[in-house]
């Protein structure tokens, strides 16, 4: 069975921005993709990940990630606000989060992610979001408050099964 990615939306910054929002996502696709492709003004900050606008302790977080010289595993539980599955720093960052099953209504959400920034880090995650809600909106900003910079491209792709 061929899997087709259809891109939805792409949203390529003009300038620095705090909060970057796909919504009215439909709920037509199987899966949701999306590919950000960044920088900041840090060497190394961490993304949040906030599903349809919900600040509770509904999101956990499992995460491998290695520097090259170390290696960390560990667990985040009950995360208040939003997830945390993925990076970004100076260097031309790349994150890709999965996002499984987001339209069906008698599941929890799994948001599988890979990170990498230059220099730093490579990461995989793979988070929660303990609701049976459809996904309708995402919205992305970075833990440490700073902008993500002018350049970087957001795009939201959805996978439907043939």
């Amino acid at each position: 069975m061929p899997i087709t990615y259809e891109p939805i939306a792409t949203n390529t910054l003009g300038s620095a921005t705090a909060t970057v929002t796909f919504s009215s996502i439909s709920g037509s696709y199987t899966d949701l993709v999306v590919v950000i492709d960044g920088t900041t003004a840090s060497t190394f900050t961490q993304l949040q990940m906030r599903i349809n606008g919900d600040t509770g302790t509904t999101y956990s977080t499992t995460y491998l990630w290695g520097t090259g010289s170390a290696a960390v595993s560990d667990r985040d539980s009950n995360i208040s606000g939003a997830m945390n599955p993925g990076f970004l720093g100076t260097g031309q960052g790349n994150n890709t989060f999965h996002i499984q099953n987001y339209s069906n209504t008698t599941t929890y959400k799994t948001v599988l992610a890979r990170s990498s920034v230059p220099g730093n880090r490579v990461a995989a995650t793979v988070n929660l979001w303990r609701s049976t809600a459809a996904i309708t909106e995402i919205r992305f900003n970075l833990i440490s408050a700073e902008n993500f910079a002018s350049g970087s491209t957001f795009t939201l792709y959805g996978i439907k099964s043939a």
